[in-house]
């Protein structure tokens, strides 16, 4: 919304679960198309929980096969404030806000077992 102050008057509850349920069917159908210790990376430019980090659990307790793999610093040039309890990636408003802020956005590295 930093940029788009306008999309709590154009965006309802509604569109935030269809975008939940797309997220859900793209990330299973992923699932299959990935190697035995291969990476799955679940992006969205979304800070809505229902788009991020639920879809993630979601997608675990359905696919056992896979695991989080925590995201490092290092990786991110860092920004360890970046890095939320569960090793996922939440950017936020305020990081680098000397810089103008950065955008929300979610991340999290999932690795195929078997």
């Amino acid at each position: 919304m930093r940029r788009h102050p306008e999309l709590p008057w154009i965006k309802s509850a509604a569109d935030i679960a269809s975008c939940a349920y797309t997220a859900q069917e793209l990330l299973d159908a992923a699932a299959g198309m990935v190697a035995p210790k291969g990476n799955l990376v679940f992006a969205v430019c979304s800070l809505e929980p229902e788009e991020g980090p639920e879809q993630v659990e979601y997608f675990l307790r359905h696919h056992c096969e896979f695991r989080r793999v925590p995201i490092v610093a290092s990786e991110i040039f860092g920004l360890a404030e970046c890095i939320d309890g569960t090793g996922d990636l939440r950017t936020l408003p305020c990081h680098l806000a000397e810089k103008g802020g950065m955008d929300g956005f979610y991340a999290a590295r999932l690795e195929r077992a078997r």
